[in-house]
C-alpha cells in the first residue's frame, strides 16, 4: 500500500500537550434552528445521511480536496462529512480506504436516537423538528465562505445516552489575497469526549474490552478472522482488545493519500482530541487545504533527531501519516574537516586524506614540498605543514578547529553565499523541502514559515514583492539572473563574500568542491634541488610549472629508482627513465580492456 508522498501530505502528529484541567473551546453558533447551531438537521436515526446538500450557496467555486473540484456534500451520522456518497459504515476502517473521499471529525458509531431507540430514518429535515435544548442533535448551516456542522451530545450504539461526543467541524474558504479558487481552511473542535467505541464496533459501556490475552499484533488476538468482515479484534499495549475506537481526520478515497490524526483507532483518540491540539489551542485542530493537498502547521519548526554527527539537528517534515524530524544535513561521505559527516559516531575516520598527508584538527595536513604548498595552503615553518591560508600559528581549543583564521565550531569562519545558510559546516538551503502555505513564506535565514507582507507592512525603504518579502525599494521591479541578487537597485553575485567550508570554492551560487578529490597540485618550487630524495631534479614534467615528480602521482613522491621507487606505480610521459613498472602497466591494460568490453555490451 503506497502511502503520503513527502509534500502531498501528510498527517498530523499530536502538535502540543495539555492538561485535563484546561479549558474546553466554545461551539460556533447564531445559525438559528432549535440549538442555534443550524436551521437543518439529521432527524433520529442510526448510521443515516443528510441528503445531497449543495456547497456553492457557500463556496461558489466548489472545494478542492486532493485534486478533485467538489460542489456537494453528504453529512453522514457516524462523525463525517463524505463527497461521492453518504455513508452509513459505522466501525471506522483505517485510512486510507477507496473510493470515500471524506473529512472526518470523529468517524465512529454515533446513534442519535436516545434512550427511547426510535428513529425516522437518516434524511434531512428542510425545518429541524428537534426540541430545543434536546440532546442528540446534528446540525449544519452555510453562509457565505463558511460552512459549520455541528454533532450535539450524541450518544452510541446502540440507543445510549450515558456517555456523549459534542463536537464540530467548520470549513472556510482561503483568504481571496492567499487562496485560490477551491482553497479552504478546516476546523475540528471539541468540547466534549466521552467515549470512543459502540457496541456493534466491538464496544462494551463505549469503550473496547480487554480480553485478556496478551499479544504482539493484530493477527495473534484473532488469528481466524472472518471472511469480508474487518476484525474487531486488536493488540494494543501487550493486550488483545476487542473494539474499534473512533478515528479523526482526511481521506482522499484513492488508497494512496490521507490525513490521520496520531492516536486515531486506539484506546485514547477521545482524550486525545479533546486535551490536546495541533495549534496550542485545547480541543481545536486546524488544517489548510491549497491546491488540494493539506499543508501540515508546524512544519520547519527545529527538533533534536537522535543521530549523530551532522545529522544531529533537524527541522520537522510532513511524511505519510506523521510528522518527522529530518535532518537539516543529510549524512555524505567521510572528509577530513573535523565532523562527522557520515553519522556514524566518529569523527574524521578513515582513509580520507590523499597522498601521505593525514588528518589532523579537521584538514588534510602534509609536509611543505621544497617550501611550497598547494593553492589556499600555506607552509607552517614551526611544523613543516601546509595548513590553511590565515591559520599559519594558530592553536585552537579542544575540539575546535581554524577556518579562515577563526577558532570554532563546525560553521566558524564560514560565510555562505547569498541565500544559504551555514548548518553542521555545510553551506544549505534552510528552505528546501519546506511547505508554507499561500499566506506564508519560506524564511531563508530560518527556514520557517512566516506571514506573507502586504503593502504598506515593510520597515522604510522597503517595499513587499510579489513573492511576499520586502525587499530594497530600489530593487522594486529588478529582475536578476540565476546566483545573483539585487543590491541598491544592481545585481551582484551570490558569491561576494562568500567563505566557503574548508576544500570548497563558491560557483554560481553555491558552495563546490576544489578540484578533484586528491585536490590541486602543488606548485613547482623551482630548477634547484632541495637535497630531499625524490624532490625536483630541475626538470618540469611538462606540468604547466607543476613538478614533475607530483604531477603524475597527485601528491605521492615517486622514487628515484629500484623497488622503492616502482612502488608509486606512476610514470611521467616524455621524462626519461620514468616509466611505469611492469605490474602497473598490466593492471592498467586491463582495466582499458575490462571498459572497452564494458561499453561493447
Amino acid at each position: 500500500m503506497q502511502r503520503l508522498l513527502l509534500g502531498t501530505v501528510l498527517a498530523i502528529a499530536i502538535g502540543s500537550m495539555t492538561g485535563h484541567a484546561a479549558a474546553q473551546p466554545t461551539l460556533e453558533a447564531g445559525f438559528g434552528g432549535p440549538n442555534d447551531y443550524g436551521a437543518q438537521c439529521l432527524s433520529p436515526n442510526d448510521d443515516g445521511s443528510s441528503r445531497l446538500i449543495d456547497l456553492t450557496p457557500a463556496f461558489p467555486s466548489g472545494l478542492n480536496f486532493f485534486g478533485t473540484r467538489y460542489s456537494n456534500v453528504y453529512v453522514n451520522t457516524n462523525g463525517n462529512l463524505t463527497f461521492g456518497s453518504g455513508l452509513g459504515t459505522y466501525t471506522p476502517e483505517a485510512f486510507p480506504i477507496a473510493d470515500q473521499p471524506m473529512i472526518a471529525p470523529y468517524w465512529a458509531d454515533v446513534d442519535i436516537r436516545g434512550t427511547a431507540c426510535s428513529g425516522v430514518g437518516g434524511d434531512l429535515w428542510s425545518t429541524c423538528m428537534l426540541a430545543p435544548g434536546a440532546n442528540n442533535g446534528i446540525y449544519w448551516a452555510l453562509e457565505p465562505r463558511r460552512m459549520v456542522v455541528t454533532w450535539d451530545h450524541v450518544g452510541y450504539y446502540g440507543c445510549n445516552d450515558d456517555l456523549q461526543m459534542t463536537f464540530q467541524l467548520i470549513l472556510t474558504a482561503a483568504d481571496s489575497g492567499c487562496g485560490g479558487a477551491g482553497d479552504f481552511d478546516v476546523e475540528f473542535r471539541y468540547t466534549q469526549c466521552g467515549w470512543n467505541t459502540g457496541e456493534a464496533s466491538g464496544g462494551t459501556g463505549g469503550f473496547p474490552t480487554m480480553t485478556g490475552d496478551t499479544c504482539t499484533s493484530d493477527a495473534t488476538c484473532d488469528p481466524f478472522p472472518f471472511p469480508g468482515f474487518p476484525s474487531e479484534y486488536r493488540c494494543e499495549g501487550g493486550q488483545c482488545w476487542d473494539g474499534i475506537p473512533g478515528q479523526a481526520g482526511f481521506d482522499a478515497g484513492n488508497r494512496t493519500d490521507y490525513v490521520e490524526i496520531a492516536g486515531s483507532r486506539t484506546n485514547e483518540i477521545h482524550t486525545i482530541l479533546c486535551e490536546t491540539s495541533n495549534v496550542g489551542e485545547t480541543g481545536v485542530w486546524r488544517f489548510q487545504i491549497r491546491s488540494g493537498a493539506i499543508i501540515c502547521p508546524g512544519a520547519g519548526d527545529t527538533c533534536p533527531t537522535g543521530m549523530p554527527g551532522v545529522c544531529a539537528d533537524g527541522r520537522t517534515r510532513c511524511v505519510a501519516d506523521h510528522t518527522e524530524c529530518r535532518p537539516l544535513v543529510d549524512s555524505t561521505t567521510e572528509t577530513c574537516d573535523g565532523l562527522d559527516n557520515d553519522c556514524d559516531g566518529t569523527v574524521d575516520d578513515g582513509m580520507i586524506c590523499p597522498g601521505a598527508s593525514e588528518c589532523v584538527m579537521g584538514t588534510c595536513v602534509a609536509t611543505c614540498f621544497e617550501g611550497a604548498c598547494p593553492t589556499g595552503l600555506v607552509c607552517e615553518t614551526s611544523t613543516n605543514r601546509c595548513v590553511e591560508d590565515g591559520c599559519i600559528d594558530v592553536v585552537c581549543g579542544p575540539g575546535e578547529r581554524c577556518t579562515h583564521g577563526v577558532c570554532g565550531g563546525a560553521c566558524a569562519g564560514i560565510v555562505c553565499p547569498f541565500g544559504l545558510s551555514c548548518e553542521a559546516g555545510r553551506c544549505v538551503d534552510l528552505c528546501a523541502g519546506a511547505s508554507c502555505d499561500d499566506c506564508n513564506a519560506c524564511d531563508p535565514a530560518s527556514g520557517s514559515c512566516l506571514p506573507r507582507c502586504a503593502p504598506g507592512t515593510c520597515a522604510p525603504g522597503e517595499t513587499c514583492a510579489p513573492d511576499g518579502t520586502c525587499i530594497e525599494d530600489t530593487c522594486a521591479g529588478v529582475t536578476c539572473a540565476t546566483a545573483t541578487h539585487c543590491v541598491g537597485g544592481a545585481c551582484v553575485d551570490d558569491c561576494d563574500g562568500a567563505l566557503c567550508p574548508t576544500g570548497q570554492e563558491c560557483r554560481r551560487g553555491e558552495c563546490a568542491a576544489i578540484g578533484i578529490d586528491a585536490g590541486p597540485p602543488r606548485p613547482d618550487a623551482g630548477a634547484v634541488d632541495s637535497g630531499t630524495v625524490g624532490a625536483d631534479a630541475g626538470i618540469d614534467g611538462g606540468g604547466g610549472g607543476f613538478d614533475a615528480d607530483v604531477d603524475a602521482c597527485f601528491g605521492f613522491a615517486c622514487m628515484p629508482s629500484g623497488a622503492a621507487r616502482r612502488s608509486c606505480a606512476c610514470t611521467v610521459p616524455g621524462a626519461a627513465g620514468r616509466e611505469a613498472p611492469p605490474v602497473a602497466g598490466m593492471f592498467l591494460v586491463l582495466g582499458l580492456a575490462f571498459f572497452a568490453s564494458r561499453r561493447r555490451r
